[in-house]
């Protein structure tokens, strides 16, 4: 990793236990100081794993990304600092764990609507999504305030 120039250590892993095949968590992100990479892999099941990048006045602003991962497969990606992350899981009692670069600070947390339509992510769904009640209160990444969009320097 320290050839791909991420020079940042891990500092926290997190594991996640989803028990139906179409819940969907995110989008999240975690501002500076405490902004965080997150390297996610899966341990049983599948995901279809989400970056969108969340960084105001970057090139690639409200772009996304998209990998599936899978415990078979043994895929892993990296979602840098100032990427909102998200997944929705393909099977019934999927386990995902990341890493992460960041220091967890719930007060620094946002999010970005799952179903903003200006990202137009293609989450792979069959119906409604299982989803928490914070990620049914995000907001779309237009109706965000700029300021609240801080991550630090990026490599």
């Amino acid at each position: 990793m320290g050839e791909a120039g991420l020079a940042n250590p891990f500092v926290q892993d997190n594991q996640a236990f989803n028990a139906r095949a179409g819940t969907l968590r995110g989008l999240h992100f975690q501002t500076a100081p405490h902004a965080q990479g997150k390297l996610v892999r899966v341990l049983k099941g599948a995901i279809y794993d989400v970056a969108v990048d969340v960084r105001p006045g970057s090139a690639s602003f409200g772009r996304w990304v998209a990998a599936e991962l899978t415990a078979a497969g043994g895929e892993q990606l990296f979602v840098p600092r100032g990427f909102a992350h998200g997944y929705c899981t393909l099977e019934d009692d999927t386990e995902l764990f990341y890493k992460v670069d960041g220091a967890y600070a719930p007060q620094l947390e946002g999010g970005v609507a799952w179903n903003d339509p200006d990202l137009a992510i293609a989450w792979p769904l069959d119906g409604e999504p299982v989803l928490s009640e914070k990620d049914q209160k995000l907001p779309r990444l237009k109706d965000m305030p700029r300021d609240v969009l801080r991550f630090g320097a990026f490599p």
